[in-house]
């Protein structure tokens, strides 16, 4: 079976064309399709299909592809091994929620880094369905992936068709988070009746991924509509701090970062339940070293958080 194949298939599934997918292969589109169809001959199965939105892969043929990306990914690894690149290359990736602890732990790690030496380091900051297509499709080799306990059954389902391993990092329950000079800052708690009049600020990476936003935030709660979507975390403290009439829910945040965005955060009864982050990788993936030291900083920064009278 000729992998080139595998890259010609790849790149159909990336432009969802043909015709696309042939100039940028700098070949002749006939040539292409005879490639995709010789390699779905010797896999027996179709790989894709022509739908009004262009050419999408089939079950089948989007279950080859993961496999696909996953040897394509495999052989450039095996060919760097006769590149001049020298042995110091500090060569690293990972694809994290937008969450605290987690952007401390990055930057910390990075920090660690010889910056005398070459290196080629990657972060992606995205939701938690993007991450698993990320890793499962080896843009990635690790991921940290964030979703409310509520959704666990449709996250493990996702990781298990898609071949990836999850270790769990941290579970916590979601707090009210508001300006330091909001009067709610005062109280211990605060029921949900007194979040109401409140604009809430929110991020959908971690809502059930099959609904819709809207229905998932409104759907028979005959409630008005109060909310600001921003997917930038540094953000969403700002204007928690600049707009005192604004809430968010988080997870416990690290104190330092509280203090410098001048925020406090609440308990609530019937509040938006338990998060739960995992760490994510293919089935028998074996970590690197600067992973294993990323995967430390991780702990560390979670500890600090989770446990800050022992950090």
């Amino acid at each position: 079976m000729n992998t080139q194949h595998f890259k010609y298939a790849v790149e159909v599934e990336r432009t969802g064309s043909i015709t696309q997918a042939a100039d940028n292969l700098y070949m002749a589109q006939p040539n292409l399709s005879k490639a995709i169809k010789e390699l779905e001959d010797n896999l027996g199965i179709s790989i894709f299909r022509r739908t009004s939105r262009g050419v999408v892969p089939t079950e089948k043929g989007a279950e080859f592809l993961v496999y696909a990306k996953r040897i394509l990914l495999q052989l450039e690894k095996v060919e760097a091994l006769n590149s001049p690149q020298p042995d110091a290359m500090q060569d690293f990736g990972v694809s994290v929620p937008r969450v605290s602890y987690v952007a401390r732990a990055v930057t910390r790690f990075l920090s660690q880094l010889d910056p005398k030496k070459q290196m080629d380091i990657q972060v992606c900051e995205t939701g938690a369905l993007e991450t698993i297509a990320q890793v499962a499709e080896g843009r990635f080799n690790i991921g940290v992936v964030r979703y409310r306990l509520l959704y666990e059954n449709y996250f493990m389902r996702a990781l298990e068709e898609r071949h990836l391993l999850s270790e769990l990092v941290w579970e916590a329950d979601c707090l009210v988070t508001v300006s330091a000079r909001h009067p709610l800052a005062k109280k211990r708690s605060v029921e949900p009746e007194a979040l109401s009049e409140l604009i809430e600020l929110v991020n959908d990476d971690a809502d059930a991924p099959y609904l819709s936003f809207g229905t998932k935030r409104s759907a028979g709660s005959g409630k008005p509509v109060r909310r600001i979507t921003v997917n930038d975390r540094a953000n969403q403290f700002e204007l928690l701090d600049r707009l005192p009439g604004t809430f968010m829910w988080a997870t416990p945040v690290p104190g330092d970062m509280l203090s410098r965005f001048g925020l406090v955060q609440l308990e609530s009864l019937g509040g938006e339940g338990r998060s739960r982050d995992v760490l994510i990788y293919p089935e028998g993936y074996s970590m690197g070293p600067l992973e294993k030291r990323f995967i430390n900083e991780l702990y560390i920064a979670r500890n600090e958080v989770a446990f800050p009278g022992r950090a």
